[in-house]
């Protein structure tokens, strides 16, 4: 890959894939009030008039592969700023861009959050003035003293594991023989379509078996929990090492269609087995069936999704670039929408699955135009993606396209 001033240029392809998996929480938490399951306290308000199973089907397929994706591309961008940076500019970088959002917004939305969500909870159960009755919620000051990460847990643990992370990456400076190693069974690896997918799997069906669980949630206690942290722990790993071995990314398209396919085939095949086989299978239970199934499921979609983004995303995009500034906003924001939007729509005489297309089209539209209009070109902008760089538009394939 060229190099300049020891920068790598930006991979505009992976930029992409973040950004939609950014934008792909909108869908997930839209659909989350017209399941047909009991999410529990994972998400509490569910629409009393509407459910459908499709929606179930849309977050059992965005879960599957949306974090540990997320995860990955983090790792990726970490071990850059690590290595072409130094770990002095890479704390520094982290800082201002995960560690001071993460601390304002967290106390900005906790107590808009905790109002979308009574409100709509008070509308759904017919209490009388929720309107009214809600803004009471306020009166003690510990409503607005944060009492978990809420959907800011990504930013929570990405502080975590980037330190752990950083450790790890100065004491393999100092072990080159066992880096060259590691980094030599990973370009093998990564070479071989079918062996990376079945090598990273049964890492996977491992780590999961060790959990107990065939489904890891996200935990919004601010006491790290310890599923969460080493399932995601692991595809960020493999994306620190992955940027050592980042010639090999255009690898990636080799299967990309039909992995994604067999993905979407095998997760239609465990819904199916989840509803109607009789063997009382729970999506995050510990059933070395489902663990199986979802061991497989999420690397066929890394794999398959990242080498689509390398095919078709790797050229520099005007729209893209725009996605991409925007989707930090957009993850910030949109969740108390996707909670109190519900609230006004819920007496419409309209199919789940339409009240889920007007939530996620009215917070999509909600969250872009205070991003446009609001936040672009102002400050807020600039302390979330950092000073604008001039960008040069290349026509060259992922491995040879700049990050800044």
């Amino acid at each position: 890959m060229k190099q300049i001033k020891n920068k790598t240029e930006r991979i505009h392809s992976l930029d992409s894939l973040r950004a939609i998996m950014m934008l792909l929480g909108l869908v997930l938490h839209s659909s989350l009030t017209y399941n047909v399951t009991n999410h529990g306290n994972a998400w509490v308000i569910k629409d009393p008039e509407s459910n459908y199973i499709l929606t179930d089907f849309i977050v059992l397929l965005i879960h599957s592969f949306r974090m540990p994706i997320f995860f990955l591309v983090a790792g990726f961008f970490g071990s850059m700023l690590f290595y072409e940076r130094g770990v002095i500019q890479m704390f520094k970088n982290r800082i201002s861009r995960i560690v001071f959002p993460f601390i304002v917004f967290l106390f900005i939305l906790s107590p808009i959050i905790y109002f979308s969500f009574s409100y709509t909870i008070a509308v759904f159960e017919n209490q009388e003035n929720p309107f009214v009755n809600s803004p009471q919620l306020f009166s003690t000051i510990f409503v607005f003293t944060p009492k978990g990460t809420s959907h800011l847990w990504f930013l929570y643990y990405l502080i975590y594991v980037t330190l752990i992370t950083s450790l790890l990456g100065l004491l393999l400076k100092k072990t080159k023989n066992i880096s060259n190693k590691i980094t030599n069974i990973f370009n093998w690896v990564i070479k071989r379509s079918i062996t990376r997918i079945a090598f990273f799997s049964s890492f996977t069906f491992l780590i999961l078996t060790y959990l107990e669980t065939s489904m890891v949630n996200a935990s919004t206690s601010f006491i790290p929990n310890l599923n969460t942290f080493v399932f995601y722990f692991f595809f960020y790993i493999v994306g620190w090492i992955l940027f050592k071995s980042k010639g090999l990314l255009n690898s990636f398209m080799k299967y990309d269609w039909q992995f994604v396919a067999f993905a979407v085939f095998l997760i239609i095949t465990q819904g199916l087995l989840i509803q109607y086989s009789g063997m009382d299978l729970k999506p995050n239970s510990n059933s070395a069936i489902l663990i199986s199934f979802n061991s497989i499921i999420v690397w066929l979609f890394i794999f398959g999704i990242t080498g689509l983004f390398i095919r078709y995303g790797s050229k520099h995009s005007k729209r893209m670039r725009y996605i991409s500034d925007s989707s930090y906003w957009v993850y910030l924001i949109h969740l108390p929408l996707t909670a109190i939007i519900p609230a006004f729509i819920w007496e419409f005489p309209l199919p789940a699955l339409v009240k889920f297309i007007i939530v996620l089209s009215l917070t999509t539209l909600i969250c872009f135009a205070t991003y446009h209009y609001l936040v672009r070109n102002t400050f807020i902008g600039k302390f979330l993606n950092g000073k604008k760089t001039p960008e040069k538009i290349k026509e060259k394939p992922v491995a040879n396209t700049v990050y800044n």
